[in-house]
């Protein structure tokens, strides 16, 4: 059975509108090999409105978090410690039974593959359609009404035809807008994107970015948009939080760390991007080394060996001493506020352009 510890000592905040507040959340699957620890002290807050960008190599731990929020982690194997506090309920502790009242009600989740995520079996507009009678009560006549008007409203041409079409029948993009309109069809105070436009053309990308912000601003839905991308968070957040190695090692808005960026990974991550700017064939310039095992992490700062500035930092910190995240705008690094500043400016900033 799942594991729930409270966190001690640490009350849960919710914010000015009291929304969504996690605190301390650690998360640890069991496994043959060992226990994992998939998220390992997260905090953060979001408020009505607003969209929270996660950003992070695979395995940073940022869809277990989400999982997480949603309560669809497997009972079985997997221990949580921590709050999350939705709204003034606490979501960690609430019962199945609670839990599926929230989930597609006033929590909602677009999975990055649409055709996994929805059944070949249904038509698109019953799968729309099922949810709102659930949880609203309405007739299936109503619901299918309701799920045409989501439809049109997510840009689907001919959406009274299009909603008795199955899965397969749509393009990819399509795919997507319908699963936006099944995560909005009961007007969710809290939606979850985990990468929606990853697999789709940059064409198609924009048409969904513009949607969502589009609908945000209709139902004043609170986002949590989960993405490796930057340029994609620089578009649709208002604040991001970085994470490795399920750690947060930097936060704070878009403009904060898009323009001043204090970690060394977020540095390595802008590095790493692709500039229209360059000239052809300009090799791009990853970061070294590979993402840690979470079966047996580094101690101290996880990015510790992979950091090309750890030797500027006294002493043996980086190896044995974790650094902590303040709140808002902060980076868990041990250089020094100074250093951070020198660095970017004289060393960073350069190579961005």
């Amino acid at each position: 059975m799942t594991t729930v510890t409270k966190a001690e000592g640490a009350p849960a905040p919710t914010g000015p509108d009291g929304f969504l507040s996690v605190r301390d959340l650690q998360v640890t699957f069991s496994t043959e090999d060992g226990p994992v620890k998939a998220v390992d002290g997260l905090s953060f807050d979001l408020h009505r409105g607003r969209t929270l960008g996660i950003v992070g190599e695979s395995g940073s731990g940022k869809s277990v978090t989400n999982l997480t929020i949603l309560g669809l982690h497997d009972p079985l194997f997997t221990t949580i410690d921590g709050e999350i506090v939705l709204d003034g309920k606490e979501l960690i502790t609430a019962t199945e039974k609670e839990m599926e009242r929230l989930r597609g009600n006033r929590v909602a989740m677009i999975f990055q593959d649409p055709l996994t995520a929805l059944s070949p079996f249904y038509t698109i507009g019953r799968q729309i359609a099922e949810p709102y009678m659930k949880h609203s009560g309405a007739s299936k006549k109503a619901a299918w009404e309701r799920a045409v008007e989501m439809l049109a409203k997510v840009g689907i041409p001919n959406p009274g035809e299009r909603a008795r079409d199955y899965p397969h029948q749509f393009s990819g993009g399509m795919r997507q807008r319908a699963m936006i309109a099944m995560a909005l069809v009961c007007d969710p105070d809290l939606l979850i994107a985990d990468e929606p436009t990853t697999a789709l053309d940059v064409t198609v990308q924009a048409q969904i970015l513009d949607l969502l912000k589009d609908l945000q601003r209709e139902f004043g839905t609170a986002i949590v948009f989960i993405t490796h991308d930057l340029g994609v968070i620089a578009d649709m957040a208002d604040d991001i939080m970085v994470m490795y190695a399920g750690r947060a090692v930097e936060r704070g808005t878009v403009d904060e760390v898009l323009r001043s960026p204090q970690h060394p990974y977020t540095w390595g991550l802008l590095n790493s991007m692709p500039r229209l700017d360059s000239d052809l064939g300009t090799p791009l310039s990853p970061i070294p080394g590979t993402p840690p095992s979470l079966l047996t992490p580094p101690s101290g700062c996880r990015f510790h060996p992979r950091c090309t500035f750890r030797d500027r930092v006294g002493g043996n910190r980086c190896t044995t001493e974790r650094p902590l995240l303040a709140p808002d705008r902060s980076s868990a690094c041990h250089l020094g506020e100074e250093q951070k500043r020198t660095i970017f400016v004289e060393e960073i900033r350069p190579r961005l352009g």
